[in-house]
């Protein structure tokens, strides 16, 4: 089965071919990272503007180079939640308009859903049920894969999302958008110990995230800093900083998977691409028997390939919509489309 997916839901405007959810035919990504870098971020207006002139062309180079016409496909499907808005609502009328001109079956994405499925392209072996690490700029979520459409949040973040911690660190430190990147490539040559931080904890929740308090700890570190006159090494802050993030997501994570039971473990969404992160993981699952999988650099940040990889599974469970399919700009990982 062959699945034309378009991906909308923030800056990049992605689309691919695949097959079968498993096999990358064609991908396409129009980035706006360097646009957005002028205001230290997403600007969501400036997103679905540019969506909307540049999603044409990017279903245009996709088919051409699957080498592939629409009427050659088997489905269309669409990242329909959760993401900005407006943003997401370019992909979606898209979509639609081209399953109601080609008769295609239209099938609605979730967009953390698809993050888990890049990792089905990477991995041909990898099947459910397993236990995964969601983090991105905008998620952090413990989430038990019970089957393709079939998820368990055992934990999440009740305020920042260890990707917006990241890049406000990072720009307070003055690194360039996306500072994320910036601050894992600094880390590498500082000392993680010459900063302390605390661990945060939310009370009768033992899975869940907080990383409000550590976002408020460094920027504080750092203006503080200014105000004295003092330096910093940015270099010692990024590692210090990097590795209490990574102590707060492994320690959780690791600590479900071993109440739960799960030998299997997996890595999703842009932060996955963190490379303390895939080192810890690695270091704990070889120490304790467990698989660990993520997926390669090109597939952690937002594309079109996942959606497909994820909407093949999505068909198969019987997941199409109609034309009065509308985006959502929230929406759990654990409820299907109605």
């Amino acid at each position: 089965m062959r699945i034309l997916s378009i991906e909308s839901s923030c800056d990049e405007t992605a689309a691919a071919v695949i097959e079968d959810g498993r096999k990358i035919i064609s991908s396409v990504v129009a980035t706006q990272v360097e646009e957005h870098k002028l205001y230290g971020g997403v600007v969501p207006e400036i997103a679905s503007r540019r969506h909307c002139e540049a999603i044409n062309g990017v279903i245009k180079e996709t088919l051409l180079q699957a080498d592939m016409k629409l009427d050659e496909l088997d489905a269309i499907a669409v990242t329909a939640a959760p993401g900005l808005i407006g943003a997401l609502l370019v992909g979606v009328n898209f979509a639609k308009g081209l399953s109601l001109a080609s008769g295609l079956p239209l099938i609605p994405v979730h967009h953390l859903r698809s993050h888990i499925a890049a990792n089905y392209l990477a991995h041909k072996e990898l099947k459910p049920p397993f236990l995964c690490l969601v983090v991105s700029g905008g998620h952090s979520h413990i989430v038990e894969v019970k089957d393709y459409t079939v998820m368990n949040i055992i934990g999440k973040t009740r305020d920042d999302a260890a990707g917006e911690a990241f890049d406000k660190a990072a720009r307070t430190m003055g690194m360039p958008y996306p500072g994320g990147i910036h601050l894992d490539k600094a880390a590498e040559s500082g000392d993680p110990l010459s900063y302390k931080f605390p661990k945060p904890r939310v009370s009768g929740s033992e899975y869940d995230f907080s990383f409000s308090g550590l976002k408020t700890a460094v920027i504080n570190l750092i203006h503080n800093a200014e105000q004295r006159g003092e330096s910093l090494s940015v270099n010692d802050l990024s590692a210090s900083f990097r590795k209490a993030v990574v102590d707060s997501l492994t320690g959780n994570f690791l600590k479900a998977a071993d109440d739960l039971g799960y030998k299997k473990l997996v890595l999703a969404g842009g932060v996955s691409a963190n490379s303390l992160l895939r080192k810890r993981m690695d270091e704990e699952c070889k120490k304790s028997g467990r698989e660990c999988y993520y997926p390669p650099l090109s597939l952690c940040g937002d594309n079109g390939a996942m959606v497909g990889a994820q909407a093949y599974y999505e068909y198969l469970a019987g997941h199409t919509a109609g034309m009065g399919l509308n985006a959502a700009a929230t929406m759990s990982i654990e409820k299907d489309f109605a």
